[in-house]
């Protein structure tokens, strides 16, 4: 019997729980922890194999007992506390998975991981995770043939599917809204095209999109991720004249979602007073110059010069900005926390809404003399508010990269990625039996396009 423990059950985990509840390949036992044992007793919600069980990580002799009997550890815990998990397995000598991006810390233990001969598998979900293994299939299939490639772009959106898409943002909040509302800032995005370096700082950053049509699905706009350049060595494309990766969202959200940026409202650097009974309109006004005889409304309109018939400013209606009597009811947030909180009260999805993955690459490459595209796309919708599509992209690929680490099937030791054919191509190869599936269409090279960008 393998004994499995998942460490933190929030909303990522249905599918990876139903997955190894239901697989037939090994016998195995699940423990599933968390703080709360409310939270945990609904993930398992009936499922067999399962026991949920209390757990505070912080508890040094708590999370070693929890652990030591465990043959692998799923931290499904928040980013920032994986390293209180790895540094415990090393201990117990246990190998461990997440879907998150590898940090420093967890790089850093790498040649301890090797030496114990463990396997920490990281960035295994849909992004960073599907992302990875299929932009790798592809490449190395082109290299494999002598091409040699000349742009990767990647871009990934969490989104709401298009029979729930009922608001004029074309959007609600799919996994942290947190995240959302602080999405680019920390530095510029960086990045490499026809052999150029590019910086798109964060004031500038919702207004520099590109344009991607998705099959069936429309039009959507991509935004450059934070820090593309590092991929070059991940994807083993160091010498690429261009590569980018970004972010999707509908047409028409980057230009609306400006507006905050530029009145400072995403700032999450110092705390509002006397928050706690302010309107809306109020937490507007913050933000605007003072006049004795102007409107909000027309204060913000002048500033930021939106004419009254834009779309930007009924996009801005619609989330209650200006009301009177809808309250914060926070004490002392930073802009940030007080902005989620009035897109939370528009943006949460209802018990019906089903949620949407879309990815979208573009490889470009030479072979035989000749330039070539292909565009690569995926699209997932979720069954419901529980089994959604961001937890099956999430959960299926953990679910599955954890029971061949057990079957002795991942040969690799030290902190890893799974950019590598003996980790991408069987779980790829599975993902499929699950209606994740890339639809790959064959282009003519156009290189770089200005005119692609808005």
């Amino acid at each position: 019997m393998e004994n499995i423990i998942i460490i933190g059950a929030g909303k990522s985990c249905s599918w990876l729980i139903k997955y190894l509840s239901e697989q037939d390949q090994l016998p195995v036992s699940i423990k599933v922890a968390d703080r709360s044992i409310d939270v945990a007793q609904r993930s398992v919600d009936g499922h067999a194999r399962c026991t949920a069980i209390s757990l505070d990580i912080f508890d040094s002799s708590a999370l070693e007992a929890a652990i030591k009997g465990a043959s692998i550890v799923i931290s499904m815990l928040p980013a920032r506390f994986h390293m209180v998990v790895a540094r415990t397995c090393l201990k117990l000598n246990k190998n461990m998975i997440t879907a998150s991006y590898v940090s420093k810390e967890m790089g850093d233990l790498h040649d301890d991981v090797k030496a114990k001969g463990l396997t920490f598998l990281n960035e295994i979900g849909v992004d960073p995770g599907i992302d990875h293994m299929s932009a790798m299939e592809v490449i190395d299939d082109i290299k494999e043939k002598g091409g040699k490639m000349l742009m990767f772009e990647s871009f990934t959106g969490g989104l709401v599917a298009p029979e729930s898409d009922d608001n004029l943002w074309h959007y609600k909040f799919t996994w942290n809204p947190r995240n959302v509302v602080l999405a680019g800032q920390g530095g510029a995005a960086e990045f490499i095209q026809e052999g150029k370096y590019k910086y798109i700082p964060y004031q500038r950053l919702f207004r520099r999109t590109e344009f991607l049509q998705v099959p069936e699905y429309g039009k959507f706009e991509g935004l450059a991720n934070r820090n593309s350049l590092a991929y070059r060595s991940i994807y083993g494309l160091e010498d690429i004249p261009t590569i980018y990766r970004g972010t999707l969202r509908r047409v028409g959200f980057s230009k609306a979602w400006n507006v905050f940026v530029q009145l400072g409202m995403t700032d999450d650097t110092y705390k509002i007073q006397d928050a706690e009974n302010m309107t809306y309109r109020e937490f507007v006004n913050l933000f605007l110059p003072y006049s004795p005889s102007d409107s909000i409304e027309l204060k913000l309109r002048h500033s930021l010069k939106i004419d009254q018939d834009d779309l930007v400013w009924e996009k801005l209606i619609e989330l209650d900005l200006f009301s009177h009597s809808k309250r914060l009811g926070l004490q002392e947030p930073t802009p940030a926390e007080a902005l989620q909180k009035i897109l939370e009260d528009k943006w949460t999805l209802d018990k019906q809404d089903k949620d949407m993955i879309v990815m979208y690459h573009k490889f470009g490459y030479e072979l035989n003399g000749q330039k070539e595209q292909i565009d690569s796309t995926m699209v997932c919708i979720g069954d419901d508010q529980k089994y959604t599509a961001m937890a099956k992209t999430v959960g299926l690929p953990v679910g599955i990269a954890t029971l061949r680490i057990l079957q002795g099937k991942v040969r690799a030791k030290g902190v890893l990625r799974p950019t590598m054919k003996e980790i991408y191509q069987p779980v790829l190869k599975e993902l499929r039996d699950f209606d994740i599936v890339f639809n790959e269409r064959e282009k003519e090279y156009l290189g770089y396009n200005p005119d692609n960008l808005s």
